[in-house]
């Protein structure tokens, strides 16, 4: 089974379980009148949406190369992970807006009671579970997805916490603690989805993968390099392009030279992993 194989598993299983918290948290923010657990509720919601987005992504990203996609189509999950943020946005916006409408209308009684204790413990440890098995299979797997989609549900614990807080005051007879800890809420949200936005910009617009530093003494340690420079990498962590250019002595034979082009080849993708492309230029020392 290859990776993205594991990886439409560990999606599958998070869907359940996010649609599971998700109802429980909706159900639960309606009948007591919270509008920071239902807020909470949406957030737990477009986890179950960003699960589907990845497993759409996922499937065109297995796809092998072809003649109009030679490097493959695996970006197509970094699109998914842009998804991720999009909705997180989204979900912030309706968070904010659904705060105001209840600063503005005047902070009605939340009613509080074990029931809601008990669902937004229960949730929690559900959502605590889910961030820590998809951050240890996106590591395992190289996933962007996965990585981007435990640090959602990261910002879900996050929020539930601020649900929990706004509970307690409102039980304490402060119910304007409901509207503020849902703009708490929406706050993580947003900081969570620029992160994810970020990460995926900088594999969409090639911005350095590996530290030049680290290729450059990699080549050099091939005997029949004088020089590497112009050294550049891309990419995703899990299919990282690489090209460079070496200096060699200008007497050596063409064959020689590509010899110790391939001898490169060989180093660097011994020495790094995620590795899927390397072109070496020869050039002659002058």
């Amino acid at each position: 089974m290859d990776n993205m194989a594991r990886v439409r598993i560990v999606l599958w299983l998070t869907l359940s379980l996010n649609l599971l918290v998700s109802s429980a948290k909706l159900a639960g923010g309606y009948y007591f009148g919270s509008v920071s657990m239902v807020a909470d509720g949406f957030h737990s919601f477009f986890d179950a949406s960003s699960n589907v987005i990845g497993l759409i992504g996922i499937k065109i990203a297995e796809k092998p190369p072809d003649e109009s996609h030679p490097y493959g189509h695996k970006k197509y999950e970094t699109f998914a992970a842009v998804g991720i943020s999009i909705l997180l946005f989204l979900t912030c916006f309706e968070v904010l807006e659904r705060a105001y409408r209840q600063f503005s209308a005047g902070s009605e009684a939340v009613t509080v009671t074990g029931v809601g204790f008990a669902i937004m413990f229960f949730t929690m440890a559900v959502n605590i579970f889910v961030a820590y098995y998809e951050r240890k299979k996106g590591k395992e797997y190289k996933s962007d997805f996965l990585i981007a989609d435990a640090a959602h549900t990261t910002s879900d614990i996050m929020a539930s916490t601020s649900v929990l807080v706004s509970l307690v005051a409102a039980r304490m007879g402060y119910p304007v603690a409901d509207p503020i800890a849902a703009v708490v809420i929406a706050v993580m949200i947003g900081r969570v989805g620029y992160r994810i936005m970020k990460s995926s910009s900088d594999i969409l617009c090639d911005s350095a993968r590996l530290r030049s530093e680290e290729i450059t003494a990699l080549c050099m340690s091939v005997p029949g390099v004088i020089r590497c420079h112009h050294v550049r990498s891309r990419g995703r962590e899990d299919a990282i392009c690489i090209d460079l250019r070496i200096h060699v002595d200008p007497n050596l034979h063409i064959s020689e030279a590509h010899e110790i082009a391939h001898q490169v080849e060989d180093r660097i993708r011994e020495g790094l992993s995620g590795i899927y492309d390397v072109v070496v230029h020869i050039e002659p020392e002058e």
